[in-house]
């Protein structure tokens, strides 16, 4: 069908109808999980940063290699903790779409 000065009018490449995609419902509780993990996560990471994390912010010099003591190292179990809740969330919230559809 032409539309103004004899341009053909353009087609949509999908039905935006809901009833042609079937939209899978997200668990509320997995998802809220995923994104207080990813956040605490991503904090986790940043205060590990060589030179800017917690000795440095101390005036330690973290030029030279050492074993993680104190808080440092329970920052770094922490952080494991943290990949590990997330992958867990990550293949559950997987698992749980994958059974449903």
């Amino acid at each position: 069908m032409a539309g103004r000065r004899g341009r053909p009018e353009p087609t949509l490449c999908y039905d935006p109808s809901p009833s042609s995609q079937e939209v899978a419902a997200v668990n509320p509780v997995l998802a809220a999980g995923q994104l207080i993990v990813s956040v605490a996560l991503v904090l986790s990471v940043l205060l590990q940063a060589r030179g800017a994390g917690l000795s440095g912010a101390f005036g330690g010099d973290s030029s030279v290699y050492r074993s993680r003591r104190g808080i440092e190292r329970r920052l770094w179990q922490f952080t494991v903790a943290l990949i590990v809740l997330f992958v867990l969330f990550s293949m559950a919230s997987y698992l749980i779409d994958k059974t449903s559809a």
